[in-house]
């Protein structure tokens, strides 16, 4: 049997060399078998198929390097791959370009489209995009695993100085942790709250006290508890800075520097008040100190730090430009055109109220806005009837762009909870692997964190190990080993 196989094999290379391009191969993937042509396949000879032309002159070494299986009396390859990414990946030699069928994983067809050896430049700009974001959410999910295993990892090598430092920024930073963390962000969103009330009974005339120069200031009772507030502000975002790991990017970040905003008023005005004096007038520091405590309205979206909705609204509104700027652009265009009809059509009122075009900008807004606040409003018919079409025209234009707003928010909100899900999975299935290795914790460890860290930069992508390529089934599958089991011989043959 091994010497006909051996006596055979020369001859279809032969055959193949010397046909060239008339001849045939016969691949079966998967149960799903299809002829293809020598002329079709030497279109791009350094493609696993195109390679199937010439294997036969090199034996079984050089076959069953390129296959699963071979079959030498139907002269049929045999792979066990995907079918259907099999049938998108042939296209590259009929079409020149390759799209990816929906249901598809774009990762795993990226792995298939490797191991035919076909290049991601044929891939078309649509398919890009999907496999562009299943790599952000795959780098994702790795890092939300890192983070959670750098919580849970404790490194003996470390000092105590960062230990300690981990140990507060964990309980600042994770109120989830544990219990006594909760209760500080509960406490820290209280005091938001009522820092943010106190500023607007400080307003209320009755609430109010006379300073010694006769002027209407703040009752002490309610300065006392700002003061508290600001306090309990400033004490955190100190302890969060030195705990940071990155103090560089902990002070870039936009909600700390909302932090700041929300604190540096209280300094800058006190420090006005009792040294501002002396280099300025009074009456100039009062006017600063006043417009300083405008600011401290910014402390309000310190609530953003604690509302996980209120995060998803503001990166949905980031993900959202276009569609606001299409709405900007209506309103524009609408504005313009009607204040200027308006004014055109409201000329023969003696008492008209439309005195210039840009005047009559604050009708149209107000009107397009369904607002309405009827300081200024057309006298005429025809001025009459072109506020009622500004008015339907700002409602379409208003309507138009909600609903993509909308979208875009859902589709954010659920893809962080599966994010989140897959994160949860990932160190479920690291830990079932380390149980039943008999290895390392069952928190996983950091030899698990950097087989799920992508490949540096350079590389064509991310190379994601078995773990994490399993994350996105429900039922665990073990998957092969990446070193090549080939058959033997006689193997082959029966």
């Amino acid at each position: 049997m091994d010497e006909s196989g051996e006596r055979n094999l020369p001859e279809l290379g032969s055959q193949g060399s010397g046909a060239g391009e008339d001849i045939e191969i016969v691949v079966n993937v998967g149960g799903v078998r299809q002829v293809l042509y020598g002329d079709l396949l030497s279109q791009y000879p350094e493609t696993r198929l195109a390679e199937l032309i010439n294997c036969l002159a090199g034996g079984y070494d050089t076959i069953f390097s390129l296959c699963d299986d071979y079959d030498p009396g139907k002269r049929e390859f045999y792979f066990d791959r995907d079918p259907d990414a099999f049938k998108c990946v042939i296209e590259v030699y009929y079409f020149g370009e390759v799209h990816m069928k929906k249901g598809i994983c774009p990762i795993c067809f990226k792995n298939e489209m490797d191991f035919w050896k076909v290049d991601l430049k044929f891939l078309d700009d649509c398919c890009k995009s999907h496999l562009s974001e299943k790599r952000e959410e795959l780098e994702e999910i790795a890092r939300r695993v890192q983070l959670i295993l750098d919580d849970l990892g404790v490194d003996a090598a470390e000092s105590g100085w960062r230990r300690c430092q981990k140990c507060v920024w964990k309980f600042l930073e994770k109120p989830e942790s544990s219990c006594p963390a909760r209760v500080v962000a509960v406490l820290s969103f209280l005091l938001i709250l009522i820092s943010s009330v106190v500023m607007c009974m400080g307003t209320i005339p009755e609430l109010q006290v006379l300073d010694a120069d006769g002027n209407r200031v703040e009752h002490p009772t309610l300065e006392n508890v700002e003061t508290a507030c600001i306090g309990w502000f400033t004490l955190e975002y100190l302890l969060r800075l030195f705990s940071s790991p990155n103090k560089l990017h902990f002070a870039l970040s936009f909600m700390n520097i909302v932090d700041v905003l929300a604190i540096l008023p209280f300094y800058v005005s006190l420090t006005l008040t009792h040294l501002g004096a002396r280099m300025m007038e009074l009456t100039n520091v009062q006017q600063a100190v006043q417009a300083l405590r405008i600011m401290r309205i910014a402390r309000i979206f310190k609530l953003a730090r604690h509302s996980s909705g209120l995060q998803t609204l503001t990166y949905a509104l980031k993900r959202s430009f276009k569609e606001l700027g299409l709405l900007l652009m209506y309103l524009a265009v609408g504005i313009f055109v009607f204040s200027a009809l308006g004014y055109t059509m409201e000329q023969s009122h003696p008492e008209t109220l439309f005195k210039s075009i840009p005047q009559s900008f604050w009708w149209a807004i107000i009107t397009m806005t369904t607002v309405g606040y009827g300081d200024i409003y057309p006298k005429t018919t025809l001025g009459k009837l072109n506020a009622a079409i500004s008015f339907l025209c700002g409602v379409i234009a208003i309507a138009l762009p909600i609903h993509p707003i909308i979208n875009n928010f859902v589709r954010y909100y659920n893809k962080q909870r599966v994010l989140e899900t897959a994160a949860k999975h990932e160190l479920e299935l690291m830990e079932l692997n380390s149980n039943s290795g008999g290895e390392g914790k069952a928190g996983g460890s950091r030899s698990d964190l950097d087989n799920l860290s992508p490949e540096p930069a350079g590389n064509e992508g991310p190379r994601w190990n078995s773990r994490l390529k399993i994350s996105h089934s429900d039922t665990f599958i073990p998957l092969l080993t990446e070193e090549k089991h080939h058959r033997t011989r006689l193997q082959s043959c029966k």
